[in-house]
């Protein structure tokens, strides 16, 4: 590669053009395609008063166009991130300095594991790494965090010299099965009669839809809107994106949309939105209008094992924590983000805490791991 680069803060994702972003992020990852982010800016889901501001950096080449992106934000709050760092705010706000605002390297609202150096080439990323360093200190920001980094990403940032963090979710992943049954084949006796009495259960009555890309309708995204709401409220405190910006995900993104509604008659009591990647099924948001038992494990980890296997997909990632992921097939992964604290004082003491957190981490997802329902031996 030349040596002749710049690196720039740009003004949002809609700034730079969407061959240009999508060149470097790839094809796989919906979430990082500039479809999705270009999304979340048009809808007001982030930006303005949501204490998200999209600043992505960029290295340019000798031909003027990117060759590396870092899907930046300044926040001015830890929300919507899923790794927790109240703890390190707290402690830094009370040795007297300011951790807000701070640099997100992220997809907002958004704890799917993914590529955060979007690279057109690959030799481009130590110099885009620098970029954000440079981009924390000049800024006099108190620290910048990427989260949720593709393992394989790992080692550029550990070169870097920036502090690794270990966390844990729980993923289904496609043993070569051809249906759902083959699935439950492959575990206990007592597990398998168990997911098949509670998928019963919560399917009583009620019809499941699948939509995909033009079969979903501005009627459908309202009902689901109506679900999202719900949710929203009571996890969160308001809902974190806008009744727009599911339309625009849909015209951005097509039949990589999967939307699965349950309907009760001919009304729609519930909802769960996954997005499809190039080797996994991503399951987002869910919600209901209606309590069912069970209906939320059927939606939510049974529909996207099924869907899936019929896409031959590699595996389900369903979102943050859950450890009742856990009877349903849904194995403890690693997960990783990474950390640059430009304060040498404050570096060691996260430093120290991340160190024993990584054991305990270990420790924990070696416990979880024997809890799985899959037959022995």
């Amino acid at each position: 590669m030349s040596t002749a680069i710049t690196a720039r803060i740009a003004d949002g994702v809609l700034s730079i053009p969407a061959d240009e972003w999508d060149a470097c992020a790839g094809p796989d990852n919906p979430f990082l395609s500039h479809g999705f982010l270009a999304a979340l800016e048009r809808s007001g889901s982030v930006g303005g008063r949501s204490g998200w501001q999209p600043l992505p950096v960029v290295v340019d080449g000798a031909d003027g166009r990117p060759v590396a992106i870092a899907p930046a934000y300044a926040k001015a709050h830890s929300q919507g991130e899923y790794v927790f760092d109240h703890a390190w705010a707290d402690a830094w706000e009370r040795a007297g300095g300011d951790y807000y605002p701070k640099l997100q390297v992220a997809v907002p609202f958004t704890p799917v594991p993914g590529p955060r150096l979007l690279l057109r080439d690959a030799s481009a990323a130590p110099a885009l790494i620098a970029a954000l360093e440079t981009v924390t200190r000049r800024s006099q920001l108190s620290s910048a965090h990427a989260t949720f980094v593709d393992a394989a990403e790992l080692p550029a940032w550990e070169a870097a010299g920036w502090l690794t963090r270990a966390g844990t979710q729980f993923h289904w992943e496609n043993q070569g099965y051809a249906a759902f049954d083959d699935f439950l084949g492959a575990l206990a006796s007592r597990k398998r009669k168990a997911i098949r009495k509670e998928r019963a259960a919560a399917v009583e009555g009620l019809t499941i839809q699948h939509l995909a890309g033009a079969e979903i309708t501005e009627a459908h995204w309202d009902a689901f809107w109506e679900f999202y709401q719900d949710t929203g409220s009571r996890k969160w405190g308001r809902p974190y994106l806008t009744r727009p910006f599911f339309s625009m995900l849909s015209e951005a993104l097509g039949d990589r949309v999967l939307l699965m509604l349950a309907y009760r008659g001919d009304r729609s009591i519930a909802g769960a939105l996954n997005l499809v990647g190039a080797d996994a099924l991503y399951g987002r948001y869910w919600g209901a209008t209606e309590e069912v038992p069970f209906l939320h494990f059927e939606l939510c980890y049974y529909q996207a094992i099924e869907a899936a296997i019929a896409r031959g997909l590699r595996r389900v990632e369903a979102g943050a924590q859950g450890e009742h992921k856990l009877a349903r097939g849904y194995a403890p992964v690693t997960t990783w983000s990474a950390h640059y604290l430009p304060d040498a004082n404050f570096r060691r003491a996260v430093s120290d805490y991340l160190e024993r957190e990584r054991e305990a981490v270990a420790h924990e997802q070696e416990y979880l791991g024997e809890l799985t329902p899959f037959r022995r031996g």
